[in-house]
Parts: structure tokens; sequence; C-alpha cells
């Protein structure tokens, strides 16, 4: 997936045909962060993503996906070894996985 967690629910809400105050309501919110938010001007809460996927009726799954990659990509992006960032980011993640798993 490479559209931001903004872009996606703009998208999510445009095909719903739900205006910004609604969606906004819905997951009591103002709508001018909901706004933001598309515009990838302001961050989600995990919580609103959550709240959002369940008003969509997609999956909170892809949606965690999503929202999490985002959060890395903006701590990252501008560092000249992104990539191997998280690459040593995920044989981290693969080592506490299975070290709690044991």
């Amino acid at each position: 997936m490479t559209k931001t967690i903004g872009q996606q629910l703009r998208e999510l809400r445009e095909k719903s045909e739900l205006p910004l105050r609604k969606v906004a309501a819905a997951i009591d919110i103002d709508q001018s962060i909901l706004s933001k938010i598309e515009r990838g001007e302001r961050r989600a809460s995990r919580e609103q993503i959550i709240r959002l996927a369940q008003l969509f009726k997609v999956s909170q799954k892809e949606m965690l996906i999503n929202y999490f990659s985002d959060r890395v990509l903006y701590e990252i992006a501008d560092e000249d070894f992104a990539s191997d960032i998280l690459k040593v980011a995920e044989a981290k993640v693969k080592y506490l996985t299975k070290t709690k798993q044991q």
C-alpha cells in the first residue's frame, strides 16, 4: 500500500459519500482535525483509526498497518539510510517475537 493513512481515509469517506462533519462526529473529533488528518497535517491516534475502520467496515489490521507504517515513515524518511534502518528493525521484531514465544 502506497497511500498514506490520510489518503486512505479520504478515499474511504468519499466512497461512502459521507461529509467530513458526519465522519468526525461519528468518531467524536472536530471536523477540522479530521480534515488535517486526511491532508497529512496531523496524525490520528490509534484509537481513532480503529473507530474509523469500524465506521467504514474495513479491516482494522490493514488500517493499523498503514497507520503504523506512516509513523515509521515520518520518523526515518529524511535519513540517508532509511532502508537499512527498516531492515534492522525488521530483524529486531523477528527476534523479539521469537523470544516471546519461548
